[in-house]
């Protein structure tokens, strides 16, 4: 009998065996894939995910430091640059890795290439399944991302509605060419995908190209991709890689009665920019040290909720507002796009977010307010 059972060993699934295993847990980790593994994402880390990590990330994994963006609507174009680096530029099969291994030096079993069939809840503890036997364990969580269907124990799946979905390559390109085409920044167009943009980000021996939009609103994404490629000079014969994205802000279950949903499994997203990484990280941390709490402190499984609170009290405000930006920036499309990369101070004061200066909320009302002004 575990303590908890993760499933999943992404960034949330790794983080929330990493906390679990320095708390004392006995705790198990299973991961369908072997690692290190392909991950279709841009490879964005903010500064902000990055101060959830417990150690020092390794000079060595970070392919390119951002301090601005270059933002694009139209025939409207706009750069706008920090003092100070944003983000950094990471390829997930090797972040993704580490911190994997950090789970591991914590104390924390893990199994990989094991995929979990089945998650239930039982009265005296949950049940995992998978093709190699049967686990048990006190608790479990399930950081299985937005493709899985585990969660089904603890909530229905997404609809269409509540989803975007994302189409990413990568294009090889050297240090001197990126740096002469596009900097310190990266690039986002909007109007490329409904509800949502087109990018392309630097590494250190490639682009990072893709597209993303709400699925209702990108039936033919394929297609999107391959013409964002071509008017983007991009002419080679590409892999394209999709998956889906959950729009954060959207209300969910999170909890069951011994079950716990991290990650984009839990649909922590911001809604605007797709960036989930800070969220999985954190949310994974908190549901391990929830599960402490109860194991070692004689708590009572109802104290699980603990969990909801922490993740509300956290960001929870913050993915709301971002689905609520985002839904009045892409319901007026031509008006605010149109404002958002003619003025140079809504980008400025955007970096703010991206930066965790301010949050959604804040900036909304100070775009309020200075769309009235005008």
């Amino acid at each position: 009998m575990y303590d908890v059972i993760i499933i999943g060993g992404g960034p949330s699934g790794a983080s929330a065996g990493r906390r679990a295993g320095k708390l004392g847990l006995n705790t198990l980790l299973l991961e369908k894939e072997e690692f290190p593994r392909y991950k279709p994402c841009g490879g964005g880390l903010s500064k902000h995910a990055i101060s959830y990590l417990d150690f020092e990330l390794p000079q060595d994994i970070i392919e390119w430091e951002v301090t601005g963006a270059r933002v694009s609507f139209r025939e409207h174009i706009i750069e706008v640059h920090k003092d100070h680096c944003l983000s950094v530029m990471v390829s997930r099969d090797v972040f993704d890795n580490l911190l994997l291994e950090k789970a591991k030096e914590s104390g924390a079993e893990v199994h990989t290439g094991e995929r979990v069939s089945q998650c239930m809840e039982t009265p005296e503890c949950v049940e995992v399944t998978t093709e190699k036997g049967t686990y048990q364990a006190r608790f479990a969580i399930i950081a299985e991302g937005a493709n899985g269907l585990l969660k089904t124990s603890v909530r229905p799946v997404d609809s269409d509605e509540d989803c975007g979905v994302c189409v990413v390559t990568e294009v090889p390109a050297g240090e001197e060419e990126m740096e002469k085409r596009i900097g310190k920044t990266v690039y986002m167009r909007f109007g490329v995908a409904g509800g949502g943009y087109g990018w392309f980000f630097p590494h250190r021996t490639y682009y990072s190209v893709g597209i993303g939009g709400l699925i209702k609103d990108l039936p033919h994404p394929r297609e999107t991709m391959l013409e964002f490629l071509r008017c983007n000079g991009f002419t080679g014969d590409y892999k394209l890689k999709g998956h889906k994205i959950p729009l954060g802000g959207v209300k969910r279950r999170v909890t069951g009665s011994r079950i716990l949903l991290s990650g984009d499994a839990a649909g922590f997203v911001d809604a605007f920019l797709g960036e989930g990484l800070a969220y999985a990280i954190s949310s994974g941390q908190f549901a391990a040290e929830v599960i402490a709490g109860i194991c070692q402190c004689n708590g009572k499984i109802k104290d699980l909720k603990k969990y909801e609170y922490l993740c509300q009290a956290e960001f929870g405000p913050h993915l709301k507002y971002s689905l609520m930006f985002s839904r009045i920036m892409h319901r007026f499309p031509d008006k605010t796009f149109k404002i958002f990369t003619s003025n140079e101070k809504m980008i400025d004061k955007y970096l703010d977010v991206v930066d965790s200066k301010i949050n959604y909320k804040d900036y909304l009302r100070w775009s309020l307010l200075n769309f009235k002004l005008r």
